[in-house]
């Protein structure tokens, strides 16, 4: 029968058996013929049929099929069938399905991903932190601001305290299974107030801060509305920017400056000391809410008395920022704040020798008579109210869950610093600072204030026609690390005239003051050096930078600075 004049309603289906022999039949569909009348079945020849009656199929490797191929003649034209053999695997992985993981199986992945050191785990950050041991092995550390903690406190920090989430005050948690948390931070509170002589029905703590500048703000935030003005030292005179300060050409630079109004207090120029009488002239005209005193590059005692009589005549809370010089109040040996002030803040980590923290002492209980005139901004209440409004603006405010490993580490801190091993370490932290001082000044160098009272000294470097920026650099090359700071007078942060050199760290490690003799010289042949490149390649950054390459002088300085430091052990470190 003629195909090609079939009528074109008629359409053509193939038809596939799911039967053994893998037949296929051949049917009209006629749904779409217009016409009603039935269509006579034509049957049409499907395969080429061999002699025996049979469909022939025929191997096509020699068309080109592979032998896992046939070749069937459908209409007279070749096609070519594969077929798909039970023994042989599937080719594409993506189709095949995996054996699901035992129970055994699955746990063991757990065990092995938990349990891996971190040379194991993740070897280009461990070996990242191996650099950074070796530097602090054979480096001199003068930041004022760090210092070494000891096994204890490292073995705290990296605990399973880190687990918990413990929102929330001991005993008022937003989650379960906290009931030992509340122990360790219940114990940090005690030996928070021990450490500091407090009497807990005068005083309360906080020690959930993540650092003091967060400490800092919570105290505004808990106390003060947005816009309501705070007063603290001047950054270059030697104050820190969460007490409000901002940039001379009116920029902010801190939350304190951007959320209220700040007013700063600054030292006298041709001394260095805070000029108290225009402090107090200043605070009466500005009349600040809050009334700070404390600072990061202050070299000498703060004059609480005298603060407490300036806070009461213009009616401000009394806030003392002691992050500096902590250790030195826990040991005695500075005048204390806690004798005139309304809230001391700290950090946990610089002369206290603790975690990287902050903490808050706030006054509780019932208000003294020569102090109930002016606290809580004009209210007269005889009770103070601090508690309750800094524990809420510390959490839920501005932090979440509080760091458990940090106060445990704290803790530890806490009933260190209430020996007498630990008095003996600040006086000696003290003593060397007076030794650096007196090796400095016989190499006719220029100390703000002529010395110090603390831990740290502030050197004047303009008088030697050095850059903070660059002395700094020198020193990082030869592995010593201190860090540049404004001197009042100079152009401030954006090229301090000076550098800041604190003791606590060195004197961790076993210096006494014959060894900071030794490290006063090389401070004072790294200015010389300085000197130097700045003189053949100027201070400008780039042109100084290319100086300091393969310099001779910086590479003889380096070995000996290096040589120096390995003889000193480092608290917590393995041999």
């Amino acid at each position: 029968m003629d195909l090609s004049k079939a009528q074109s309603g008629l359409s053509l289906g193939f038809i596939k058996n799911s039967i053994a022999d893998d037949s296929i039949s051949l049917q009209f569909d006629t749904s779409f013929r217009s016409s009603s009348k039935p269509v006579r079945p034509v049957p049409l020849p499907f395969f080429e049929v061999k002699e025996d009656g049979a469909p022939r199929f025929e191997n096509g490797e020699q068309n080109g099929h592979s032998n896992d191929d046939e070749e069937i003649r459908i209409l007279g034209q070749s096609m070519c069938v594969k077929r798909q053999r039970d023994s042989k695997p599937v080719s594409n992985p993506c189709k095949r399905l995996a054996a699901e993981p035992s129970l055994e199986q699955r746990r063991a992945a757990v065990r092995s991903w938990g349990n891996q050191r971190l040379e194991e785990a993740d070897p280009e950050v461990g070996e990242i932190m191996k650099k950074e041991k070796q530097r602090q092995v054979l480096g001199i550390e003068l930041i004022a601001s760090e210092n070494f903690v000891c096994r204890a406190v490292m073995e705290a920090l990296g605990s399973h305290l880190t687990n918990k989430y413990s929102e929330g005050m001991p005993g008022a948690r937003y989650y379960t299974g906290n009931q030992f948390i509340d122990q360790i931070e219940t114990l940090c509170h005690e030996r928070a107030l021990a450490a500091f002589n407090l009497d807990s029905e005068k005083w309360g703590v906080n020690v959930q801060p993540y650092s003091c500048t967060s400490a800092n703000f919570a105290v505004y935030t808990g106390l003060l509305l947005p816009g309501d003005r705070i007063m603290g030292l001047d950054s270059p005179s030697g104050g820190h920017m969460s007490h409000g300060w901002y940039m001379p050409g009116g920029k902010k630079v801190s939350a304190a400056s951007i959320f209220f109004e700040s007013f700063s207090y600054k030292v006298n120029p041709q001394t260095g000391y805070i000029d108290y009488d225009k402090l107090e002239e200043k605070a009466i005209d500005y009349r600040p809410k809050i009334l700070i005193c404390g600072g990061s590059s202050y070299p000498r005692e703060w004059d609480y008395a005298r603060f407490r009589q300036i806070a009461d005549r213009c009616g401000a809370v009394l806030m003392c920022d002691m992050a500096h010089i902590s250790g030195l109040v826990a040991a005695q040996e500075c005048v204390s704040p806690f004798d005139y002030c309304d809230i001391v803040t700290s950090t946990t980590h610089k002369s206290l020798r603790g975690p990287r923290g902050g903490i808050i002492f706030y006054r509780r209980g019932a208000k003294s008579k020569k102090q109930g005139m002016c606290l809580s901004y004009g209210d007269f209440s005889a009770q103070y109210d601090f508690e309750e409004k800094i524990n809420f603006a510390v959490f839920p405010s501005l932090q979440g869950g509080p760091h458990n490993n940090h106060i445990a580490a704290l803790a530890i801190t806490l009933k260190q610093v209430a020996t007498p091993e630990y008095k003996a370490y600040m006086q000696q932290v003290k003593k060397n600072a007076q030794a650096f001082v007196s090796a400095l000044l016989r190499r006719k160098c220029k100390l703000v204030t002529g010395g110090t009272d603390n831990h740290l000294l502030l050197w004047d470097l303009t008088t030697l026609g050095l850059t903070g920026k660059c002395y700094e650099k020198v020193c990082e090359m030869c592995h010593i690390t201190l860090n540049k700071t404004a001197i009042f007078g100079d152009n401030g942060a954006i090229s301090p005239g000076g550098v800041r050199i604190g003791t606590p760290a060195m004197t961790s490690r076993g210096c006494l003051e014959s060894d900071f003799e030794t490290i006063a010289d090389f401070l004072y042949r790294a200015a010389q050096i300085t000197s130097a490149v700045q003189r053949d390649h100027g201070k400008l950054q780039k042109e100084f930078l290319k100086g300091l390459h393969n310099n001779k002088d910086i590479i003889d300085l380096r070995n000996r600075v290096e040589a120096f430091a390995a003889q000193f052990a480092m608290p917590g470190f393995d041999d």
